[in-house]
C-alpha cells in the first residue's frame, strides 16, 4: 500500500467519535442513544452530530420509537456501513503490515 492509499482512509469513519460508535454498533443488532452515549462518553449534542453525519453516509439506520412515554432512539449499522468499515479495517492491517515489513 502507497502513501496515497493512508489518505484514502474513510474520513466519515476515521474520526475518532464515529470510529468508536461504528465499532460499537458491528458487535450488535442495533443500540440506544443512551447505551452510545455512555459507552463513548460524549455529550447529546456532540454524538446526535455524529450520528447525524453516519446515518447521512448511509453507514446507519437511526429509528425514533417510544419506551412506554419515553422517546427512545435506535441505532443500527447498514450494510453499506458493515462493508465500509470492514473496508477501513482492511486498509488499517495494510497500513500495519507495510509497517511491519519496514523492519
Amino acid at each position: 500500500m502507497r502513501h496515497e492509499k493512508i489518505l484514502q482512509l474513510d474520513p466519515i469513519i476515521h474520526a475518532p467519535t464515529r470510529l468508536a460508535i461504528l465499532s460499537l454498533l458491528i458487535t450488535v443488532e442495533n443500540a440506544n442513544f443512551t447505551y452510545l452515549k455512555e459507552s463513548t462518553g460524549t455529550t447529546d449534542g456532540n454524538l446526535s452530530t455524529h450520528l447525524t453525519k453516519l446515518e447521512e453516509s448511509s453507514y446507519i439506520t437511526i429509528e425514533k420509537t417510544f419506551k412506554g412515554k419515553k422517546p427512545q432512539t435506535i441505532c443500527a449499522m447498514t450494510e453499506k456501513g458493515k462493508k465500509a468499515f470492514a473496508k477501513y479495517l482492511e486498509q488499517l492491517e495494510q497500513i500495519v503490515q507495510m509497517q511491519q515489513d519496514k523492519t
